[in-house]
């Protein structure tokens, strides 16, 4: 178990896309710093198993379905009478180069990743109000910044996320609550199929020489919601070993 600097006793956080891989473990990073922690993910079955196993709530929601993510927010405070960190985390993979993507490609990435977001942070906005603080940390990707043949869906959903994370982050500085994003470069499973040639190029062009653990992203986005970084918002925090040097 890592050494844990930040104590999130008495604090509530929301996490998407949560089942597994990153989100799990940004749950589980904040579970053991005592927060009370949601998981929130469109696989039933998967996201309430994470929560068990990690002694969070699981909840199922499709975060394009804004009433869904109404109810989940209104759940979550329900509960426990506050909302103190969001995580947009919540992601999909539809590739493929543009002139073969189906309309079905490209709305159903930008649902997920773009309009999750969105409606997430617009869901818990009255809350950190309410509050007079709150942190939102959103999932972003290298991709988003530098493109990559085969996902420009993922890339124009991932680099809208970096506007909307900039622009929320002056909206909300006002009510005491920052937005800041990560881009990550971890092993998960979204690397799983990448054939060994390419994963050992992909390897080889990061000067740390290793993808990430999934808990090493969870120590990032937990130092964002921490109440020493109160005064670092609208910030793209690279957790990527180098590779966007």
């Amino acid at each position: 178990m890592a050494n844990l600097t930040f104590d999130f006793s008495g604090r509530t956080v929301l996490v998407t896309g949560a089942a597994r891989g990153v989100g799990r473990a940004i749950g589980e990073h904040f579970r053991l710093a005592g927060a009370t922690v949601y998981l929130v993910d469109l696989e039933a079955d998967a996201v309430m198993a994470a929560a068990s196993e990690i002694g969070a709530v699981g909840l199922t929601a499709d975060v394009g379905d804004s009433e869904q993510v109404a109810s989940v927010v209104d759940r979550v405070v329900a509960d426990t009478g506050r909302l103190d960190v969001l995580v947009n985390n919540a992601g999909i993979l539809r590739d493929g180069v543009v002139w073969k993507l189906t309309d079905d490609d490209y709305e159903s990435v930008m649902a997920v990743h773009a309009g999750g977001t969105f409606r997430f942070t617009r869901a818990a906005v009255p809350h950190f109000r309410h509050q007079g603080r709150g942190r939102i940390i959103n999932v972003t990707s290298y991709t988003g910044l530098r493109g990559n043949a085969g996902q420009s869906n993922y890339a124009m959903a991932k680099a809208g996320i970096i506007g909307f994370t900039k622009t929320t982050a002056k909206e909300l500085a006002r009510f005491g609550t920052t937005v800041n994003a990560i881009s990550p470069n971890a092993a998960t499973r979204m690397i799983e199929s990448v054939p060994p040639d390419k994963l050992a190029a992909l390897t080889a062009a990061i000067p740390m020489g290793r993808f990430a653990a999934a808990s090493e992203m969870a120590a990032a986005v937990a130092f964002l919601a921490s109440d020493e970084a109160a005064y670092i918002t609208g910030v793209v925090f690279p957790v990527d070993g180098g590779l966007s040097l």
